[in-house]
């Protein structure tokens, strides 16, 4: 089977769906399908199979990307779309698909409303912006014959396959290998971006300066962030990804003040290699961390999030036999029975479900 991966975002920049594409790229090579990867072109040699989308870069977020167009007749001749992204990528990926009467996928990564609030200094602009932009991309949404979505966090009027993304716990697992072996370190990796809302760990950082924080990443909020760093945190670049496990595996619990995921990838990860996460009391946190795996904290409320950092340093749970529900290949199992229901017809689409609500409190 060979199958179209249209996305918006890729290599070289970093994020969650960049990883989650080559993830289950990798993995469905790995069971035999053929995967072809449609991106916004940038600094980087596509490999085989990888097809750049001409673009331009992105005034209004550094780093990524605006891809322009390229012709439908440059493609190969595929069995099923899967488009990652609601803008031009995403877009030739559906029209592709309409052409030629192909099974369409659409897997919601990113609420991007949220950028707007994030961005734009104005609220009332962002509330604006957001009532134009909803209704929009639900409609694209429709035009699929399936829609997939990490956790009930898709905030769409449309039906939806709760698929979460997946992780790979055979390489995410704990190590031998251990950074700080005596020093209680509190540790984050992941996109330095105002919707990380990395500010709100330099704040708490301040309240425990009994222990050490160590940030990891890039992104456009880097500068500041260094430049507001209290002395009890270390900022870092981003590490190779096979440094990660030695990085989640020798901090003694993870934090992250997002309110932007979907799914969250990097909290899930660190609970892979042992570690507890303290996270916002906010989606999709609130169905993805509990007391097996870590703490949620009042976002916006210091003491509230020093006590759950307070009260991962003190957990005896095992958080990574909680996230195995989150394993990729229960991932590529469903998306492979997605792909062969919709491929007989739209209708035989299974809906996967499995209890995977891991917060209790």
């Amino acid at each position: 089977m060979r199958i179209g991966f249209f996305t918006d975002s890729y290599f070289p920049e970093i994020d969650g769906v960049t990883y989650t594409i080559k993830l289950w790229r990798e993995a469905l090579e790995g069971e035999g399908y053929e995967v072809y990867v449609v991106y916004p072109d940038g600094d980087y040699a596509p490999s085989d199979r990888e097809l750049p989308v001409r673009s331009v870069p992105n005034p209004f977020y550094p780093g990524y990307r605006i891809p322009l167009v390229r012709r439908p007749s440059t493609l190969p001749e595929l069995d099923i779309v899967h488009c990652h992204g609601p803008a031009t990528v995403g877009r030739l990926g559906r029209y592709y698909a309409k052409k030629r009467d192909l099974p369409s996928i659409y897997t919601h990564h990113t609420p991007i409303e949220e950028y707007f609030y994030q961005n734009v200094r104005f609220e009332a602009v962002a509330n604006a912006l957001k009532r134009l932009y909803v209704p929009v991309e639900t409609s694209f949404l429709r035009s699929f014959d399936v829609v997939t979505a990490s956790t009930d966090r898709i905030d769409r009027d449309v039906p939806h396959v709760r698929l979460p993304v997946g992780i790979d716990t055979e390489f995410f697992s704990p190590t031998a290998k251990d950074w700080y072996p005596d020093r209680t370190v509190i540790g984050y990796s992941g996109r330095l971006s105002m919707e990380k809302n990395v500010e709100e760990i330099l704040r708490v950082a301040e309240t425990l300066p009994e222990h050490e924080f160590v940030i990891v990443g890039e992104g456009p909020r880097r500068a500041w962030i260094e430049g507001n760093a209290p002395s009890n945190v270390e900022v870092r670049d981003f590490l190779p990804r096979e440094s990660l496990p030695v990085f989640y595996s020798s901090i003694d619990a993870f934090v992250t003040a997002s309110t932007a995921d979907t799914l969250g990838l990097s909290p899930l990860e660190a609970n892979a290699c042992g570690t507890p996460v303290a996270a916002a009391d906010v989606a999709p946190f609130d169905q993805t961390i509990g007391s097996a795996n870590g703490r949620r904290f009042e976002y916006g409320n210091l003491e509230s999030m020093a006590d759950a950092i307070r009260a991962c340093l003190d957990s005896t749970s095992d958080p990574r036999a909680a996230i195995d529900p989150y394993d990729i290949r229960h991932t590529v199992s469903n998306l492979t029975s997605i792909y062969d229901g919709v491929r007989s017809s739209p209708d035989n689409a299974p809906t996967v479900s499995a209890d995977l609500e891991l917060a209790d409190e």
